[in-house]
Parts: structure tokens; C-alpha cells; sequence
């Protein structure tokens, strides 16, 4: 049995805990004596302590994150319960700072904060030595990243088949935007290229179809960037899937000539927008070339196959609802696949605290730390704009509607403002969020399209019917039988190429 336990509470199944397994390679002669342990969110917290401690550690080391901390205290309030003995160690971004008050850091006998991925081995000595430092809190030195071992062979087979895989060729983000921990990194770190794609070829090899980045700027080192688009390209076979996080601004020639050469559907650019608005971006020391990116996205939309995925957040300091609304329109007008609106967060650490008083920035006190409100965002407009996000990322991004959703706005109307009365109406009438089956959404969707708006229910019927089976589903939709007409049928049915994995069934819906 292993004495030491590396655990985290994942948000899905799917996900495969990156920095465990980084621990896991980095653990040196201890490295037999460990083992890795993943678990999820949905899971009961004592079936998990009933888990852990079947497994007879001495040591549990947990990654703790913004979405796990909270079942995450469940789990080891139970285990020093039950087994006080078990010596508790604590890693990630969410006990990395401000650790006063947090009720896991009083539970835990050490936290490590910082990149752990060397000083977590060292640790486990002193500890099986019986010895314990002499402060709870411990600050990792940073690690040189030419002599960390790499992760990529701890991932199983079953990883490969089944969850998103994640890697990265470098640490680090060159910017300083207040509201991500990002901010606080020194300069990006390289990880020796050769290496690095060694242990690629080696996921190859072993039959990975989906790379997810987690690079912050994968397009900064543009030498780097180059060769490791090269390397994919060359070994590139139908099915592969690369997701990279890209600076929105940066995209020279040198860069095009290759990303052009990907076929359709096999890359994902995420792209930060976050805001459009001038004073805003200068408020959070977020500062993008605007002429650059409007000229990327016509690249990108019009020359390549690139799948784009672009973030906006609500509640920015001193956004208000007629700035947002004007940069989402902005941004659809650009033509990006999907647009995630996400909730402005408080994560522990960051500097965006700073902007509390003078715009009356309110946050939720426990995890995640949503914006309540603002001096400029009344909490009832706030609530407003998170069910937007979630029925936009149900309507807009989710590809089941790609032909029908542009029926919702007609040339010179706002997207933005069309939507949100979408948004309204359909929560009118359903008092949820969640829990809606798709077949509902579509029948929803009709209604508003027509009864609403009063867009031509055939066109509205043979659009949706169309978007409906699109995806390769089979069948027909019952409440638009009195609208179709015969050359609306399953001969419309097809599955769209692109990769193979479930992680990117998205994506695959927007291609054409």
C-alpha cells in the first residue's frame, strides 16, 4: 500500500489532474512509495475519505482549487476525525495565499504554496522522519524548469481514451490583468524544447487525439511556437485535436503561413477578449491592440480552419450593462465559434481587491467569489447577465442551434440585446436554469423565435429542424410537424468530421 497519496477533487470525471501528476514524476526515490488518487466534486465527501483510506496512507497531499475547496474541507475535516494520525499537506492556487481564516488550512497539518512540483518530495521526507516543519505555511522555492521531470508517461491509458489530457511547454504569463492569478507569475518559462516534444511524440505514440495547452500565452515565444505547431502539423492524422490559449494580438506572418495548413476542426484558439471598453482594460493593466485583434479574427475566420473560443467577463470595474452589451456585440460581429461569458471572480491573491471601494465591487464570500454587484451593475442586473451566460452557453455556443440563432437579430439590431430578451423570456417561463432537456430548448427556442419576435415560423421550423439534426441525431421534432415541408428530413442528418473524443462534441457541431 502506498504511504504517500496524491489526491484532488476534479471538477468532471473527464478532467485528469495535471499537477498530481507532476508531483507523482517529481517524487524521486519516494516515487514507489506514492500513488495518485482522483476524485470529483460529485462525489460524496465520505465515500471519498472511505477511498483514501483504503488505500493506508501515512501522508494525503491534496490539490485544492476555487471549484473543490469547499467539499474539499469536508473531506479532510472527516479525515483527521477519523484518522488524526494521517498527516495532511495542501497544495494549489486556492491555499496559496491568503491563507488566514481558511477553515482547510486549519484542518491541514502543512500547505505548500507556490509550485510544489520538487518541494512536495522534500517535504515527504522530513515528514516519514518524522519531523514537521516549523511553520505550517511553507513557500516553495521556484522550481527551474529544465530540471523538473515531466508528467506526460504518468498519464494511463485509460487517461489517453477517455479524458482531457493536458500539457504544456511553458510556465508563466508576461501580463499583469488584476483578475487572474496569472498576474502574480514572474516571466515566462520555457521547458526545454527538445524534451518536450520527445515526450509528445511519446502521447502519440500511445494513441493521444486531444492536446490541451494550458500554456497562459502559447504564441509568445514565437521561435518556440513555430516549432511546435510544425512538429503537430507533420504528424498531424485525421481525428487530432490542439487547444491553445492565445494572445488575441499576436499573430504574425510567421505564424499564419502554418496555421493554415491545419485542416478544418483540428485546432482551438482561446482567445481573452474580457473587455472592449478602453478605461476598463487600463483599469485591470490589461492592454490588447484592438486594430491587431479585429485584423486576426478576419484571418482567422476567413483563411483558416481554426476553431475560436473568445472570453468576456461581466462585472469588470466601472463596466457597466451598455459597455458590456456594446463589446459582446463587437465580438460576435467578429465572428468567433463560441463566447464564453463568464462572472467576474475574486480568486484569492489577485490585486483586482483593489478596485473594492471606489466601484463598490461586492463578491460573494465563499467559493467561487462571484461579483455580486457593482456601483454600475445592481445585483439585479448581475443576475440578469449570469442567466444570459448560461442560456447563451446552452443557445450560442453549444453548435446545437447555428443556423437558427442569427434568426434572433436582424442587420443593425444588437445581438446582445435580443438575446438578453431571450434570455428574460425563457426563464420567464421556465423559473430554471438547469435541467433542460434539449428537446425543450428547441420547442423554447421556436416559440420565441416566432411568437416573440415574429419571424416567419417555416423559416424558424426548417432552420431549427436543420440544426436539430445536424449533429448526426435521427428523428424529428414533433411541434414543428404543421411547419416542415418535405425537404426538411434525416437526409439532413450528419455527423461532421473533426476529432473523435467527447470532450470536443462542441466544437465539432460548428463546423461546416
Amino acid at each position: 500500500m502506498p504511504e504517500i497519496v496524491l489526491a484532488t477533487l476534479n471538477a468532471k470525471f473527464i478532467h485528469a489532474a495535471f499537477g498530481l501528476r507532476y508531483l507523482y514524476a517529481n517524487m524521486g526515490a519516494l516515487q514507489p512509495r506514492a500513488s495518485v488518487a482522483e476524485y470529483d466534486i460529485n462525489q460524496r465527501p465520505l465515500d471519498i475519505v472511505e477511498s483514501l483510506l483504503s488505500l493506508g496512507p501515512k501522508i494525503i497531499g491534496f490539490g485544492v482549487y476555487i471549484w473543490n475547496v469547499v467539499p474539499t474541507t469536508q473531506v479532510v475535516e472527516a479525515l483527521k476525525r477519523v484518522r488524526p494520525d494521517i498527516l495532511i499537506v495542501l497544495g494549489g492556487p486556492e491555499v496559496s495565499y491568503e491563507t488566514e481564516g481558511q477553515r482547510v488550512v486549519e484542518l491541514a497539518d502543512v500547505v505548500l504554496t507556490g509550485e510544489a512540483d520538487l518541494s512536495f518530495g522534500l517535504l515527504c521526507q522530513q515528514l516519514l522522519a518524522g519531523q514537521l516543519p516549523a511553520t505550517k505555511v511553507v513557500i516553495s522555492p521556484l522550481p527551474a524548469v529544465e530540471q523538473l521531470q515531466l508528467p506526460y508517461d504518468a498519464y494511463t491509458g485509460d487517461d489517453l481514451r477517455h479524458r482531457v489530457v493536458y500539457v504544456e511547454a511553458s510556465r508563466g504569463c508576461p501580463f499583469t490583468c488584476e483578475f487572474c492569478l496569472s498576474s502574480l507569475d514572474i516571466p515566462v518559462r520555457q521547458f526545454p524544447l527538445e524534451a518536450f516534444l520527445e515526450a509528445m511524440q511519446r502521447l502519440m505514440d500511445r494513441g493521444l487525439q486531444q492536446f490541451k495547452f494550458v500554456d497562459r500565452t502559447f504564441n509568445l515565444n514565437l521561435q518556440v511556437t513555430r516549432a511546435i505547431l510544425l512538429f503537430f502539423l507533420e504528424r498531424h492524422v485525421t481525428g487530432r485535436f490542439y487547444h491553445f490559449e492565445m494572445i488575441p494580438d499576436r499573430l504574425p506572418e510567421g505564424l499564419r503561413d502554418i496555421i493554415k495548413r491545419f485542416p478544418s476542426g483540428s485546432v482551438q484558439f482561446e482567445v481573452g477578449i474580457q473587455t472592449f471598453n478602453p478605461e476598463v482594460s487600463k483599469r485591470i493593466s490589461r492592454r490588447l491592440n484592438d486594430e491587431a485583434i479585429t485584423a486576426n479574427f478576419r484571418f482567422l475566420r476567413e483563411e483558416t480552419g481554426v476553431h475560436i473560443h473568445a472570453d468576456l467577463i461581466v462585472g469588470l470595474p466601472g463596466e457597466d450593462l451598455t459597455s458590456f452589451a456594446r463589446g459582446f456585440d463587437r465580438l460576435v460581429a467578429l465572428g468567433p465559434q463560441e463566447i464564453q461569458v463568464g462572472i467576474l471572480k475574486r480568486l484569492r491573491g489577485t490585486p483586482i481587491g483593489r478596485h473594492d471601494v471606489e466601484w463598490g465591487m461586492v463578491y460573494a464570500e465563499g467559493a467561487p467569489y462571484e461579483i455580486l454587484q457593482t456601483s454600475v451593475l445592481p445585483f439585479e442586473q448581475l443576475q440578469r447577465l449570469r442567466r444570459f451566460s448560461r442560456f447563451w452557453d446552452l443557445i450560442g455556443d453549444s453548435g446545437n442551434f447555428r443556423e437558427s440563432l442569427p434568426l434572433a437579430w436582424a442587420e443593425g439590431q444588437s445581438p446582445f440585446n435580443q438575446f438578453l430578451q431571450a434570455s428574460d423570456w425563457i426563464y420567464g417561463r421556465l423559473k430554471r436554469t438547469h435541467q433542460i432537456a434539449l428537446v425543450q430548448l428547441y420547442e423554447l427556442w421556436f416559440e420565441f423565435l416566432t411568437l416573440v419576435l415574429g419571424v416567419d415560423p417555416h423559416k424558424v421550423a426548417g432552420s431549427v429542424m436543420r440544426d436539430f439534426l445536424r449533429p448526426g441525431r435521427k428523428g424529428t421534432l414533433e411541434f414543428l410537424a404543421s411547419y416542415l415541408d418535405s425537404t426538411v428530413s434525416n437526409r439532413d442528418s450528419h455527423a461532421p468530421a473533426g476529432g473523435s473524443g467527447s470532450a470536443f462534441k462542441r466544437q465539432r457541431r460548428h463546423l461546416k
